[in-house]
């Protein structure tokens, strides 16, 4: 399978050496205008340099291809490989505006376009492992989650505000686990540090039933990206940098009191760590992509995944404004 990669910055250059080490995957080219960088990535992969996309969709004869542009550019740049017929993968967000999203989606839809969305952390395997505990009935019904995603402001970050870059993770996040989208949205923003757009947020999304609380910021001193999931049997700790998975089954009964009232009375509950098999969450992700590509099936997360959760970032601005 013949693969590229568009846009070779953080994300775009592990992309690249992700790429370059599968079995029965050959990458083409990568493109970036900055050529500089873009020639060390090229050199370092055996692959061949374009400074314009264009060139790369053109001579590359592409079966996939990343694009890992600035989320101003994704538009621009999907349209052009979705007119090449060129599979895509689209780091998230998967674009600046719902027009555009939907643009995106409609067209790769057209030319019976396989479209994944980077939302990386459906991929961890921790997230993984969590998901198989709420579907198997483990923690019984969920009653809230709360994600916390803080740290200090990544400076390559040129087009976006703390929600678009990364609440959007744990949205994705909090529809897969529970498989649905939130009813309501509240939350509050503002600019503590960065001067021209939003460095830190509290949102609080409705589920029917369940909370969902996600703190996220770029002015915290230390990185934290953490998630805990509260259900009536039980409770869960996830990290999702170290992958490590904690859970706490409730011990409870309901017994009548002197009063003929009944109570319930809690015992110490039974904590288990979870068995995780750590793996990198990109190459997970990249695997899923091709795959999906080969098999003509629905990536993991689809363009319309990415559309849903655009939306509720999209809402959630506007309520913060």
């Amino acid at each position: 399978m013949k693969v590229g990669v568009i846009g070779v910055g953080k994300m775009g250059k592990n992309h690249a050496r992700i790429y370059s080490g599968m079995k029965d995957v050959d990458l083409v080219g990568i493109a970036d205008p900055d050529e500089k960088t873009g020639k060390q990535i090229a050199e370092k992969h055996s692959c061949s340099y374009y400074s314009d996309h264009k060139e790369l969709l053109a001579k590359g004869n592409l079966d996939a291809v990343s694009v890992c542009v600035p989320t101003f550019l994704h538009h621009r740049v999907a349209k052009d490989v979705i007119e090449k017929g060129v599979n895509l993968l689209i780091e998230k967000p998967i674009a600046g505006t719902m027009k555009e999203a939907e643009e995106i989606v409609s067209l790769s839809e057209d030319r019976g376009l396989t479209l994944a969305v980077g939302h990386i952390e459906r991929f961890n395997p921790a997230v993984q492992e969590l998901k198989k505990l709420i579907d198997e009935g483990v923690l019984g019904d969920i009653t809230s989650i709360l994600a916390r995603r803080v740290g200090l402001f990544p400076p390559r970050i040129k087009d976006a505000n703390v929600i678009i870059d990364i609440a959007v993770h744990d949205i994705d996040v909090f529809n897969y686990l529970l498989e649905k989208e939130p009813q309501n949205i509240f939350s509050c923003a503002g600019k503590a540090i960065i001067e021209d757009r939003e460095d830190y947020a509290d949102i609080f999304l409705k589920y029917n039933g369940t909370n969902g609380i996600i703190e996220v910021n770029w002015i915290t001193p230390v990185k934290i990206r953490k998630l805990n999931v509260t259900g009536t049997k039980g409770y869960a700790e996830l990290n999702y940098i170290t992958q490590d998975l904690t859970l706490f089954e409730s011990v409870y009964k309901k017994e009548p009191d002197k009063f003929g009232d009944f109570v319930v009375k809690f015992g110490e509950p039974k904590k288990k760590t979870v068995k995780v098999r750590k793996k990198e969450p990109l190459k997970m992700e990249l695997e899923s992509f091709l795959d999906a590509v080969r098999k003509g099936t629905r990536p993991l997360v689809t363009g319309e995944d990415g559309l849903r959760v655009l939306k509720t970032a999209t809402s959630i601005m506007k309520k913060c404004g």
